[in-house]
This record gives C-alpha cells, sequence and structure tokens, in this order.
C-alpha cells in the first residue's frame, strides 16, 4: 500500500515522502495515528496545498522538542527490581516503567517515545534513547538495582553489582574507595594552583 508521510518517520523517509507499506502497518499504525495518508490522487492534492503548514507545524515541535532535549538529555533513572545473585532480573524492564522514571525525574514523556530494541534484563547501567521528535533523539541512564544502596554503588562504579562482581572483587568497598580517590584527584588536577 502506498501512503504519504505527515511526520519523519526514522525507517521509511520524511514528509511528504510516497512510500510503500504493508497494508497492516499503515492500517493500524500509520493511519491512525495520523503519520500518514494514503497515497490517491486526492490526498496527494490535499498534501501539496497543506504541505507549508505541515512543515511548520512540524518544525515547532521540533524547537519546543529541543528545549525540552537540553534538560532531559542525561537523565539518570534508579529502577529497583528483584534479581537474582547473577544479576538477571525476575521479570524485565520496559519501556513503560522508564517513561515513569522519567516522569518521576520531572520531565513527561509517553512510553511510545522509549525506544528499547529489547526489554531490559540484567541489573547494571543501560542507556536508553527516547524520541521527545522524529528528529530529536537523546539518551537516558536506566541504573537497574536491587537497592537504593546498590543503585549508588553501581553509579559509582560504572557497572552493575553482582555477586561475580564480588567474587573478582572481595573487598568492594575498597574498590568503591579506589573510584571515589579517582574522581578526586581528577576534581583537584582541574584546578589551578593558586
Amino acid at each position: 500500500m502506498d501512503v504519504i508521510l505527515l511526520e519523519r518517520i526514522e525507517t521509511l523517509g520524511q514528509i511528504g515522502d510516497v512510500v510503500s507499506v504493508k497494508p497492516g502497518f499503515a492500517r493500524n499504525f500509520l493511519l491512525p495515528r495520523k503519520k500518514a495518508l494514503r497515497a490517491t490522487e486526492e490526498n496527494k492534492k490535499r498534501f501539496e496545498e497543506q504541505r507549508a503548514q505541515i512543515e511548520a507545524n512540524n518544525l515547532k515541535r521540533k524547537q519546543e522538542a529541543e528545549k525540552i532535549a537540553k534538560k532531559v538529555d542525561g537523565t539518570k533513572v534508579v529502577l529497583i527490581r528483584q534479581a537474582s545473585e547473577t544479576g538477571l532480573l525476575f521479570g524485565s524492564v520496559s519501556n513503560r516503567d522508564i517513561a515513569d522514571g522519567v516522569t518521576a525525574a520531572g520531565f513527561t514523556i509517553d512510553r511510545r517515545q522509549v525506544i528499547l530494541d529489547k526489554p531490559i534484563k540484567t541489573l547494571g547501567l543501560h542507556k536508553v534513547r527516547v524520541a521527545l521528535h522524529p528528529e530529536v533523539i537523546v539518551t537516558v541512564t536506566a541504573n537497574v538495582a536491587k537497592s537504593e544502596d546498590e543503585a549508588a554503588q553501581q553509579e559509582k562504579l560504572g557497572m552493575a553489582v553482582t555477586k561475580a562482581v564480588s567474587d573478582e572483587a572481595p573487598d568492594l568497598d575498597k574498590l568503591l574507595e579506589e573510584a571515589a580517590q579517582a574522581q578526586a584527584e581528577a576534581g583537584t588536577s582541574e584546578e589551578p594552583e593558586a
């Protein structure tokens, strides 16, 4: 089925492109969400008449998304989940969980804006993309841990705190202390000497 795109879609094309898609994708996703029109002669004429207005609206939404993107980019979300000693979750973290976490951090986003290729099923720090606009994508860090204390430790270490990590480094406190000391040295070396 041929459709005219009313907004940029990452895998298909830009505004105004006539693309061929599977009928189910068009009927169930593109057409109900007003992301495309059927590519009939009547719709092509109507689109060309409204093209300037559609592109202006898209530009306005993109500019608003860029303003918000500066604030949202790099946001860290802590998600507490039950997990095994090896770091595998009993369940998974979905795009809805991440959207709720970002909303709790003060930025309202919809779960459909969170781009997850697959659900998160392990403890640790995970980079997740959030599409505020089809052309404005930011990165949010999801810190998945068993508790708030472990989340803080993961933040300092930059990796998941599991039994395997504890076995490799029996003195986890010493490892955390070394990480804090390295950060302190990096901070003091940047200050100008008097």
